[in-house]
């Protein structure tokens, strides 16, 4: 009798399992674990990343700041206090802005340590951010996009002042916010729409990884954020490289009228094959393209003149971002460059 019931078991189980697998999105793999869009490209096999080679390039790197890249202190928090009641974007540096949509203001993978690791170890930044963590107005929106320790600070999540913020962030990492006293955490899938006052914000996929330590790599999810308000979209790109996935997302969603692009940290050369290219990161040319697939209106460079992720000229991400601009229907004021600091009206922005 036990056999039978076993076999009967069996017999039932197996085809719910299988159908549960066929089912999962293409994205989702069987051990648990992540993987990019259908159709992104691969990591190359040559890649060989040598702490030792990449210390050795980096000293190579002119660390020369220019005055003009960064606001002074006292003009940034004066200018979020003249922006108090309209709409706005802020850039307090890296892939951390705030942006102000009506009664919501978002922040989006906020890091505000001198390093970007843990503890006292990894990159530390060659440019401070815009203003301290706590000089940061009140926050309503949580945005964060993947678990690397450029984005994800457990430093900042645990010190940060409005942990009545609802967090949106996506599958498998809302642990690093409920353990820290947030209360109001929603993970998301790619393609999960979430309404927020009068925004509607989905999280698309990007081309990326995940990874905080030798154990977890992929096992969280990465993605992109939409923001939708008042019929205009905000396109938030998580660290992304190049893939076909944004033509896909140009005809769902598209047009975008300004959308967020990481600019820098793309070259690796010697340790990859080639120079200024890395199929996690888009180079200023690739960050254009993107652009142009979601028929953005505008493309705001992010990602660059922080610190040093790779081995390009610290100041040559804007540079290419404006002069092949034309290359890609943009025109070079379509080709936004921000300095750290600046805050701006979205009306002025959009215009």
């Amino acid at each position: 009798m036990k056999r039978i019931i076993i076999v009967l078991l069996i017999i039932n189980i197996i085809p719910i399992i299988s159908y549960s697998m066929e089912n999962k999105p293409y994205h989702h793999l069987s051990d648990g674990t992540f993987r990019n869009p259908e159709g992104s490209p691969q990591r190359d096999s040559s890649f060989n990343w040598s702490f030792k080679i990449f210390n050795a390039e980096k000293k190579k790197l002119n660390m020369e700041v220019p005055k003009d890249h960064v606001i002074k202190k006292d003009l940034v928090l004066e200018s979020l206090k003249k922006y108090k009641n309209d709409n706005y974007v802020a850039w307090i540096g890296h892939a951390t802005f705030l942006i102000k949509l009506g009664n919501t203001t978002i922040i989006t993978d906020p890091v505000f340590e001198k390093n970007m690791g843990p503890l006292i170890f990894g990159p530390k930044r060659f440019v401070d951010p815009a203003i301290s963590l706590g000089e940061i107005p009140e926050v309503n929106l949580f945005l964060l996009t993947h678990n690397h320790y450029d984005h994800l600070s457990t430093r900042t999540i645990q010190r940060f002042p409005f942990k009545k913020a609802k967090v949106l962030a996506p599958l498998k990492l809302g642990k690093y916010f409920t353990r820290n006293g947030f209360a109001d955490v929603k993970e998301m899938d790619w393609y999960d729409e979430v309404k927020i006052n009068d925004l509607k914000i989905t999280l698309l996929p990007a081309v990326h990884w995940s990874k905080r330590s030798l154990w977890d790599t992929n096992k969280t999810l990465w993605g992109s954020f939409l923001i939708e308000y008042q019929n205009k979209k905000l396109f938030f790109a998580s660290d992304t490289g190049y893939g076909d996935i944004y033509k896909d997302l140009g005809k769902k969603y598209g047009p975008i009228d300004l959308s967020f692009i990481n600019i820098g940290a793309y070259n690796f050369y010697p340790m990859a094959s080639k120079k200024d290219k890395s199929i996690y990161h888009t180079n200023p040319e690739e960050a254009l393209n993107i652009g142009q697939d979601l028929n953005s209106k505008k493309v705001l460079g992010m990602h660059w003149g922080t610190v040093v992720l790779s081995l390009e000229p610290i100041f040559e991400p804007p540079k290419r971002f404006k002069k092949f601009s034309n290359q890609y229907g943009y025109t070079s004021d379509e080709a936004i460059i921000f300095k750290i600091g600046q805050v701006e009206k979205l009306e002025s922005i959009l215009k």
